[in-house]
């Protein structure tokens, strides 16, 4: 599973031109079952996606094609790990080691 952590490194009224394109963009990812979870972070100064791809490599194609990327708008760290815990609601996302 990897978390995204998307820093902004453009101002907010350069991100708002593309947050349109990259909400088609996300929604895209979801109906393919590459995304699980995205939003905004709080202050406002990027944003964190997850998911549970098996592949480091498949993300970051899949990155590469998003509108916030293209126009380098943000900075993005990927972090991968494995939930071995999780609560009830979540037991589908626990991966074995």
């Amino acid at each position: 599973m990897f978390i995204v952590n998307l820093t902004y490194i453009k101002s907010l009224d350069e991100v708002d031109k593309y947050l349109e394109a990259h909400v088609k963009y996300l929604k895209e990812q979801y109906a393919k079952k590459n995304f699980i979870a995205s939003g905004r972070k709080i202050p406002r100064d990027g944003g964190v996606i997850l998911s549970k791809l098996t592949s480091k490599e498949k993300l970051q194609e899949i990155l590469a094609e998003d509108p916030f990327n293209i126009a380098k708008l943000a900075n993005y760290e990927i972090i991968e790990f494995v939930p071995s815990m999780t609560s009830v609601e979540f037991e589908n996302l626990k991966e074995e080691i």
